[in-house]
């Protein structure tokens, strides 16, 4: 999917969901983000949901992506077999992350649209982009679609150094501090 069918896609199901009284927000990071906000053009598979939000005391609250809510989950398949996508089109698997914690800030960050009425999406910011797709790029490799994006997004040394930060209390591992040094360097090199 590119902008214009990730559009497409949050369109026909916010329309679904008005249609059946029904309102959500999701936070979405990843590809879909990227494209949406206009900072990498690239086709992608899907369309990443990190949380859930929810009305809280202070606004809206960023809640774990799982479970979705059923008519939620619904409205998903149903947008994937009337546009022809695969059923996990929408999915929340990035949203695992959220038990280690998000990046900080990404609340913060989020620039909200409203797709068809009955889905508001957050995309995440610059930031948080930046520390998930380090941590991406040092699970699955340098030359992973995540390590092109970094590189992309051409982080400062300082938007690094708080992404490595976050990253290095993702793992436990005793080998990770020196894979998350080394994918620096290699983004430092690729740019």
């Amino acid at each position: 999917m590119d902008a214009s069918s990730i559009q497409v896609a949050l369109t026909a199901l916010g329309e679904l969901l008005a249609a059946e009284g029904e309102r959500f927000a999701v936070v979405v990071t990843g590809g879909a983000t990227l494209n949406l906000l206009g900072l990498v053009r690239r086709a992608t598979s899907d369309v990443d949901v990190i949380a859930r939000a929810e009305p809280g005391e202070g606004g809206l609250e960023l809640r774990p992506a799982e479970p979705l809510p059923a008519s939620l989950r619904a409205g998903i398949r149903r947008v994937a077999r009337d546009l022809g996508l695969d059923e996990d089109w929408m999915n929340t698997d990035v949203g695992r992350q959220w038990s280690q914690g998000l990046p900080p800030g990404t609340a913060e960050e989020l620039t909200w649209e409203r797709f068809g009425g009955g889905l508001d999406v957050g995309l995440v910011g610059r930031e948080t982009l930046i520390a998930l797709k380090l941590f991406a790029a040092v699970d699955r490799g340098a030359g992973s679609v995540h390590a092109q994006d970094l590189v992309a997004l051409d982080p400062t040394d300082e938007e690094l150094a708080k992404a490595r930060g976050w990253v290095l209390t993702q793992d436990a591992a005793a080998a990770w501090p020196e894979l998350v040094n080394r994918t620096i360097e290699r983004i430092h090199a690729d740019r």
